[in-house]
């Protein structure tokens, strides 16, 4: 159900109203408060989700009235917790896959969670060496590198051993999901891709291109290292599965200026299927009735595609 306080709640309601008509072959189960969501389909006038809909979570919350679009280490603990009932259950075989809501990383810290987003947790929770987010939409897909750290970290979490790790998860996902071999770019760190060696500390010259190069030597196909500034452009868009990124914005804007309601979060790496909403807690909105459903729909369609692969 991801934090109660953002749009979590309204979402996974409009996710069970628009299943009935158009996923028949999905059991939808919410992992979340109960009195949460009969708040919220009251208070957005939606029909109040069946018994079986949700999750027997006893309340995680200390209060049972709803307060929307706040920072509050409850939410946080109460957020934690449902992921944390869900990857126990799916990795006990009971559910076939996870689909998470938005969580805030500043009531994850008040409530004292060490991890700073889903993609951390969920690799401490499974005990996963090697995971990477991935970006998926029609218009345009994005792994990552690096993710949720600063910019001035960047140079030094980005190793050869780690670029290729994600390569090849990304590559693996894609074959599933494409059914074929993907077409890659991986993108450059610096402008123009370092100007052969002119901008940045030759990190194109001496991690990414040699990691390209192993990845050829494997059969992959993939191109690169590629100017940032060009990658995304609609002829490389037409012909490209999925773009490398270095780090975080580098793949998030333009997904999020092309595939806003539409793209979908999968975490690479897992023993479990989990994709997600590719969007936040949206804490202005919450409650009011307006919040898009789309991107959630999306990743529950995709997290059945994939679970289907793997049955």
């Amino acid at each position: 159900m991801g934090d109660p306080s953002g749009v979590g709640p309204e979402v996974c309601l409009k996710l069970l109203n628009y299943s009935k008509d158009n996923l028949p072959n999905i059991n939808l189960i919410i992992y979340g408060d109960r009195t949460v969501l009969e708040e919220e389909a009251k208070n957005l006038n939606l029909p109040k989700p069946d018994k079986s809909q949700i999750n027997g979570i006893s309340s995680l919350l200390s209060e049972t009235s709803l307060k929307r679009g706040i920072i509050d280490e409850d939410y946080g603990r109460a957020s934690y917790g449902y992921v944390k009932q869900a990857v126990d259950d799916a990795m006990r075989g009971s559910v076939d896959g996870i689909v998470t809501a938005p969580i805030n990383k500043s009531s994850l810290q008040k409530a004292g969670i060490a991890h700073i987003g889903h993609t951390e947790i969920l690799a401490n929770l499974t005990t996963s060496l090697k995971v990477c987010m991935l970006q998926y939409s029609k218009e345009v897909t994005a792994s990552f590198v690096t993710c949720h750290c600063g910019h001035n970290e960047v140079p030094d979490l980005l190793t050869r051993d780690r670029l290729f790790d994600v390569i090849e998860l990304t590559r693996n996902a894609l074959c599933k999901i494409k059914g074929r071999e993907p077409h890659l770019i991986v993108l450059g760190l610096n402008p123009h891709a370092g100007e052969g060696g002119l901008l940045g500390n030759k990190e194109e010259e001496e991690i990414i291109q040699p990691e390209i190069f192993e990845a050829k030597k494997r059969g992959f196909k993939i191109l690169g290292p590629v100017p940032p500034d060009t990658a995304f452009l609609p002829k490389n868009r037409k012909v490209t599965d999925a773009f490398i990124c270095m780090y975080h914005d580098q793949g998030h804007i333009p997904l999020k200026a092309l595939a806003f309601d539409e793209a979908v979060n999968v975490t690479l790496g897992l023993p479990i299927i989990r994709t997600s909403v590719d969007h936040g807690t949206a804490f202005d909105i919450a409650g009011k009735g307006i919040a898009n459903p789309g991107s959630l729909i999306e990743a529950v369609k995709l997290a059945e595609k994939l679970c289907y692969q793997n049955s």
